[in-house]
């Protein structure tokens, strides 16, 4: 497991501290692995999400780009039930970045775009159901870089604050939600600036 955890690690990848006129290629990669125990059962999920992006720096501060991003989850039950999800996001974020030093930097990355949804639900016996959503999301991330050696670095975020919304088809369910969770959430990357 700690091997899986350094890879995935090491796949984190997030540029922070370009020049002006440079191109940033980037992303994450992560694994969420949750349990919840009630009087008569249980609940297990598993997500694993892959997120890159692409941006232009125009100025020595701000970059622009694209991003989408992936996710799958998987939760069971004691009581015979799986759900499965499948998430797509595509949008555009904007960062803005501080040098403090030659060797650390901050930055906040906005995200906003476009979302789509789709589970399956396996109940007792054959029954099975399936659902289609749309939606929106918007999303702030600030993160430190570090840099380590001729523009390879690492890069550490906590957690962000964000918005989003899906609603199901044929009369289903709207959702949204908001999301505040620094402190909650651990990421590391690398990185280097072309």
């Amino acid at each position: 497991m700690k091997k899986i955890l350094v890879m995935a690690a090491l796949a984190i990848c997030s540029f922070a501290n370009a020049q002006k006129g440079t191109i940033l290629v980037g992303g994450n990669i992560g694994y969420t692995s949750e349990k919840s125990e009630y009087r008569f059962s249980e609940d297990k999920t598993s997500t694993f999400t892959f997120s890159p992006k692409v941006g232009y720096q125009f100025n020595d501060n701000w970059t622009v780009g694209g991003e989408f991003a992936v996710s799958s989850s998987n939760n069971e039950t004691t009581a015979g039930i799986e759900e499965k999800n499948n998430n797509f996001k595509l949008g555009a974020f904007v960062r803005y970045s501080v040098p403090l030093s030659q060797t650390f930097a901050v930055f906040a990355d906005m995200g906003a775009g476009f979302q789509t949804q789709k589970d399956k639900v396996y109940g007792p016996g054959n029954a099975f159901s399936k659902y289609k959503a749309d939606g929106m999301y918007v999303g702030v991330t600030p993160a430190l870089f570090i840099n380590m050696k001729k523009g390879f670095g690492l890069n550490f975020s906590i957690g962000g604050l964000g918005y989003e919304t899906l609603s199901f088809d044929n009369n289903g369910a709207d959702y949204s939600k908001f999301y505040f969770n620094f402190g909650q959430t651990f990421n590391i990357g690398i990185s280097k600036n072309f």
